[in-house]
């Protein structure tokens, strides 16, 4: 009984943690690179369109 307790948090706790981390992850990187655009771009018309 105790194996397929853990078996059922094992798999209600592991898909939850990935799917949290790729949104952190997701939100890291797009503000490193959306930075990073700006920098590269500075002075460019385009991106007084963006805001």
């Amino acid at each position: 009984m105790a194996g397929a307790i853990a078996i059922v948090v094992a798999l209600l706790i592991f898909p939850s943690l990935v799917l949290i981390s790729g949104g952190f992850g997701s939100a890291i990187l797009g503000f490193f690179l959306q930075r990073d655009g700006e920098i590269r771009h500075e002075g460019s018309e385009l991106l007084d369109i963006d805001d």
